[in-house]
């Protein structure tokens, strides 16, 4: 039997006959699901043209097929800045996105790298990382304003204390040079693997944007808490005690039980001494990616490739953005973050963005909260019996206390 007809075995299979049809994209030889994330489903697709990648945009909350064809413009235009992004291909209708039998897809072209963590960065591509990220939410300001005019919407605009970020006419290549090259280390050389073959590397910490259930307005200790002033100490009372309950209720008691009943009392204890120190209303906001960690950043040859995954664009703090994804970038599986390289992103990212000190420190401070009051982790694991993210709670349960007791050394690295 020829091989273009044998049944192609995936779990979840799409609709591939259509979606080839629809994109004109040849006939599909292999499909296989790469490893799936928390919200959405994406498969390695090779045809008669060429190599793939094919999203299902499955999670409720991002697949809104406008929502979705407006993140592939501000992809594509930030693709013509030079920001490494891998946007859509148009089908033969001229969208990006298609829809079949209800469901939203999009097909990307393969790019080839690998993911890495801050600890397989040199101190030198940590600074590069900071630059990037500045130059995306910069660029972010400028081409968004576009995209939302061409659906005849108002730009969501910063308001006038934000900071505006460097000249955005330059390309992300030049702006990453001029960011980066006063810092320390040189690239490393570690040869770059398929996309497909994803390295172990850290996963989003409790309150990732993007990780958890309250998606890129930052971690929420329970439904329907201002994300303006962060999370009431009060309420996190409440949902400890409940969690505690559940732990009580799983008979016999696991490893992860014992651990789950540690932190919660721990961290209960740590906001009991720390609740006059809820954070006041939040800093500048503009457009951010919304889910920037490292399995939606690829590397190839020591520098990176493609950002990925921009199903949670919207307007939110940018420098809170920033200090999220240094949480997950560079924490250290003790749960204590690596704040040379902190350091190193954080300088990089204020030059890039037009961030000053006092933006970042109220952004550490604004996460730190977040984190202090957050357990999506464990409301995962006893209220909808989802285990997926139990691996990252070791890791994330630490970091809120490492997180407490080095408060003064995080804000220096940050803002120094």
């Amino acid at each position: 039997m020829p091989r273009s007809s044998v049944p192609i075995p995936v779990i979840h299979a799409p609709p591939l006959g259509a979606l080839l049809r629809q994109y004109a994209a040849g006939s599909a030889l292999t499909c296989d699901p790469v490893e799936q994330g928390l919200l959405n489903r994406g498969y390695r697709l090779r045809t008669t043209h060429g190599r793939y990648f094919l999203k299902h945009h499955f999670d409720p909350e991002t697949a809104d097929p406008a929502a979705i064809a407006r993140q592939h413009r501000a992809t594509q235009r930030l693709a013509d800045l030079g920001v490494p992004v891998a946007p859509p291909l148009a089908g033969t209708d001229g969208r990006t996105v298609a829809v079949v039998g209800g469901h939203a897809y999009a097909l990307h072209p393969w790019i080839d790298g690998r993911h890495r963590h801050g600890g397989q960065l040199t101190t030198a591509q940590c600074a590069r990382l900071g630059a990037l990220l500045g130059v995306v939410h910069a660029s972010l300001e400028r081409v968004m304003e576009r995209v939302m005019a061409t659906q005849g919407r108002a730009p969501a605009k910063p308001p006038a204390d934000a900071r505006p970020g460097q000249d955005q006419g330059q390309g992300q290549g030049q702006a990453l040079k001029g960011t980066a090259d006063d810092m320390a280390g040189t690239p490393e050389g570690t040869p770059d693997r398929g996309q497909g073959a994803q390295d172990r590397v850290q996963v989003p910490p409790e309150g990732a944007a993007g990780a958890g259930p309250t998606g890129n307005t930052g971690a929420r200790a329970h439904e329907g808490t201002d994300p303006a002033r962060g999370a009431d100490p009060a309420d996190t009372f409440a949902l400890i005690d409940r969690l505690l309950a559940r732990v009580r209720s799983h008979r016999p008691p696991d490893a992860f039980d014992e651990l789950a009943r540690h932190r919660l009392l721990e961290r209960r204890a740590l906001l009991e001494k720390h609740a006059d120190r809820r954070p006041p209303q939040g800093g500048s906001v503009g457009w951010v990616h919304g889910d920037f960690h490292p399995f939606n950043l690829l590397y190839r040859d020591g520098e990176p490739a493609a950002i990925v995954d921009w199903d949670r664009l919207g307007v939110h703090p940018r420098a809170e953005e920033a200090v999220r994804a240094a949480m997950i970038f560079f924490v250290r599986p003790v749960g204590a973050l690596d704040l040379a390289k902190v350091r190193a992103y954080a300088r990089a990212y204020r030059r890039a963005a037009g961030a000053g000190p006092a933006e970042l420190a109220a952004a550490v401070h604004r996460v730190w909260w977040e984190r202090l009051n957050d357990f999506w982790m464990l409301r995962w694991h006893y209220e909808r019996g989802d285990t997926r993210a139990d691996p990252q709670f070791p890791a994330a349960s630490a970091l809120a206390v490492w997180w407490t007791r080095e408060y003064d050394a995080v804000c220096e690295a940050f803002t120094g």
